[in-house]
């Protein structure tokens, strides 16, 4: 099974795309090494205030799955301090 979590970031103090890439890429790292997980950013590339990023996992049970990527989501609404979570979505895919 595949499982996905999708953040939809906002981003207040980025006035430039160079400024925005260096507030997501230190949390793409910190997401891949902490948690062992896939992470890209996958829309709003343009957009100075905004991202989205997907975190992604595969396990053969779908409760680890959405439990791992449930800790994730609270690890980043409680440590990262440079944007706010505006919306998030898991999607557990058998």
């Amino acid at each position: 099974m595949i499982a996905t979590l999708t953040l939809h970031l906002r981003l207040p103090a980025c006035a430039s795309l160079k400024e925005k890439r260096g507030y997501i890429k230190p949390l793409i790292s910190r997401l891949h090494r902490e948690f062992n997980v896939s992470v890209a950013e996958m829309d709003l590339q343009d957009k100075w205030g905004e991202a989205v990023i997907a975190c992604a996992m595969i396990n053969s049970d779908p409760t680890v799955l959405r439990q791992s990527l449930q800790s994730i989501e609270k690890w980043i609404e409680a440590n990262w301090s440079d944007g706010d979570v505006w919306d998030t979505k898991i999607e557990v895919m058998g």
